[in-house]
C-alpha cells in the first residue's frame, strides 16, 4: 500500500489536493509483464504469452479472472483499465473481478503491526495446509465479512474433513483388507441402492461445477462435503460389514464401489485439499485424475484385482 501523494497547491492538478495515487494504479502492468518474464526464462517467444493478453494474437478466447479483496476493486475496475485502454494497443480486459470482504479475528481485522490474528508461519507450525485451505475456502467472505474462531475452525475441521471424509476412507481400505484383501473385490452387481447414489451424485457433481464455474467458492465447497455426505450415508446404509455374513459377493460390490468412490473424491477435492487428494490418489495406486464424465463410469475405473494400501489417518481430529 505504498502511495505517492499529489503536491499541494499545485496549479496542474486542480481538485486533486491531498489526494494520493496508491501503487496499484499502475502495479497491474505487471500481470502482462510477468507472463512475458515467464516467456523468456522458460525458451518461449513472444507469441506464447501475447497469446494469454493480446486479442489481436489470440486472446479473444481467454476468460480473464481477477481475485481480490473489496478495497481493491476501484483500482482495477477504474484505473488500471483506464491505463489499458489509455495504450491505445489491443490488451485483454478483464471478464469478471471475484472480490472478497474482509475475514475477521477476535473482532477485528487482522493486523500484522498490532499482532492481531494467525499468519502463515505460525498456521503452518500448528497444522498442514490442507486443514486451514478447507477453513479458509469454506468460509470464504463473499457476501459479507467472516470472523475467525478457533472454536468454529476446531468444529468444521473435525466435522467435515475428520468425520465425513477421513472417517470414510479409513472404514473402506480397513475392511476391504480385514475380508477381501489390498485389492478391489470381484463379485455382485449393483442393485437399486447403488443406482440411486449415482444419480445422486450425478446431481450433486454437475452443481458442483456449476459452482466452481461461477466462482461460487462457499456454495461450491457446500455441494462437495455434500458429495462426500452422501458416500458416508451409502456406507451407513449399505453396511457391507453385516452384508458379508449372509451375502460376501454383495458386500464384495459395495467395497468396491466405496473404493472408487474414494478415487472419485480424490480428484473432485483436488480445488480443496490438494495434498489430501494426492495422498488419496497415492493410497488407491493411480495417476488417473481425469474430471469424471459421467458418474458410472467414474466408479468403474479401479478395476477388479487392483491393488490398494490403507494410507495414513487422512485428517486426525484437533483436540482442545
Amino acid at each position: 500500500d505504498w502511495g505517492i501523494p499529489v503536491k499541494r497547491g499545485t496549479e496542474d492538478w486542480p481538485g486533486m489536493e491531498g489526494k494520493v495515487f496508491y501503487v496499484w494504479f499502475d502495479a497491474p502492468i505487471e500481470y502482462i509483464a510477468c507472463a512475458g518474464e515467464w516467456a523468456e526464462a522458460t525458451g518461449r517467444g513472444e507469441a506464447d504469452w501475447q497469446r494469454w493478453w493480446r486479442t489481436d494474437k489470440g486472446a479473444e478466447d481467454v476468460r480473464y479472472t481477477q481475485f481480490m479483496g473489496k478495497d481493491n476493486v476501484p483500482f482495477h475496475t477504474l484505473s488500471f483499465p483506464a491505463t489499458i485502454l489509455g495504450s491505445g494497443e489491443p490488451w485483454k480486459l478483464v471478464d469478471y473481478i471475484k472480490s472478497f470482504n474482509y475475514l475477521n479475528y477476535d473482532g477485528g481485522q487482522f493486523s500484522t503491526s498490532q499482532g492481531r490474528g494467525i499468519f502463515m508461519d505460525q498456521a503452518l507450525e500448528i497444522l498442514p495446509a490442507d486443514y486451514w485451505r478447507w477453513w479458509l475456502l469454506s468460509h470464504a467472505p463473499e457476501s459479507s465479512d467472516s470472523e475467525f474462531t478457533w472454536e468454529n475452525f476446531q468444529q468444521s475441521v473435525n466435522k467435515d474433513l475428520a468425520d465425513v471424509l477421513g472417517n470414510f476412507v479409513s472404514r473402506v481400505t480397513k475392511f476391504c483388507r480385514s475380508k477381501f484383501g489390498e485389492e478391489v473385490p470381484a463379485g455382485g452387481a449393483h442393485g437399486a441402492r447403488e443406482e440411486q447414489l449415482i444419480a445422486d451424485l450425478e446431481r450433486r457433481l454437475r452443481a458442483y461445477e456449476g459452482h466452481m464455474d461461477a466462482i461460487e467458492v462457499r456454495k461450491a465447497a457446500m455441494e462437495l462435503r455434500g458429495i462426500w455426505v452422501a458416500g458416508n450415508e451409502y456406507l451407513q446404509d449399505a453396511a457391507p460389514w453385516a452384508t458379508f455374513k449372509t451375502d460376501p459377493e454383495a458386500a464384495a460390490m459395495q467395497i468396491r464401489l466405496a473404493l472408487n468412490l474414494i478415487r472419485f473424491y480424490a480428484v473432485l477435492s483436488a480445488p480443496f485439499i490438494p495434498d489430501a487428494s494426492a495422498q488419496l490418489m497415492e493410497a488407491m495406486n493411480t495417476e488417473d485424475d481425469a474430471w469424471p464424465g459421467d458418474v458410472a463410469g467414474a466408479l468403474s475405473e479401479l478395476p477388479v484385482g487392483h491393488g490398494f494400501t490403507v494410507p495414513d489417518v487422512t485428517f486426525r481430529k484437533i483436540s482442545d
